[in-house]
């Protein structure tokens, strides 16, 4: 039996076309729920948390690496520092806890 990988990927296109089309053609009226409303806001960011976290922890050689530089991260972000500023801190941090746990 021969496969045909176009009907996959139709069927893939159609399923993620209904299940984002589906939510706007049924409901027509504005969304006046408070809790509804900050469920979804939050979505996004819950989402790209659950995508970059286990990223993060598997990026490097060493989870203390990764971790370190999570943790570096985190505190210039909370800093308020730019997105390139935190990028360049965290990669710093993970450089120097590699370099450290070379000699160990």
């Amino acid at each position: 039996m021969s496969r045909n990988p176009y009907i996959y990927i139709l069927v893939m296109a159609g399923v993620t076309y209904l299940i984002r089309m589906l939510p706007l053609a049924l409901s027509r009226k504005e969304i006046t729920s408070p809790f509804i409303k900050s469920f979804l806001y939050y979505v996004p960011y819950a989402c790209l948390a659950a995508m970059t976290f286990p990223a993060i922890l598997t990026a490097t050689s060493s989870v203390i690496s990764a971790a370190v530089g999570f943790a570096v991260a985190l505190l210039a972000a909370y800093r308020e520092k730019s997105l390139l500023t935190v990028a360049m801190f965290a990669c710093a941090a993970v450089f120097i806890v590699e370099r450290i746990l070379e000699f160990i």
